[in-house]
């Protein structure tokens, strides 16, 4: 069970890096969206409920996108480069860094990063 301490901590951290400087994505192994945090959403003009129906390839629309996401899972970190695709059809330049992570014995690919001005 968790400290006080521990949950704390995470909820100021989750409370600081949902609007904060970065996009944050947190998908699964089938590259699904499980997380966003709010400045992901603004940024690709969904709402947070709308990403997390999508999947990785929904927006990152490159025919490496999957090869990338394997590659990341498989070596468990990548630092890159993707266009990504907003829900109005334009394209904005994601700059990030992918890691594996585990909680509670579940395995979830952390991105983040930011997107050109």
């Amino acid at each position: 069970m968790p400290s006080a301490h521990q949950l704390i901590q995470t909820g100021l951290l989750g409370e600081a890096l949902d609007p904060g400087p970065a996009l944050i994505f947190i998908a699964d192994e089938e590259m699904k969206y499980l997380v966003v945090n709010q400045l992901a959403a603004d940024v690709l003009g969904y709402t947070r409920e709308e990403l997390l129906e999508l999947r990785v390839t929904d927006i990152v629309r490159s025919p490496t996108a999957a090869a990338d996401y394997d590659a990341m899972m498989a070596r468990g970190e990548l630092t890159g480069t993707a266009v990504l695709t907003r829900k109005d059809g334009s394209e904005v330049t994601f700059h990030y860094r992918a890691t594996k992570t585990r909680i509670a014995k579940l395995q979830f690919f952390v991105a983040v990063g930011f997107v050109e001005a």
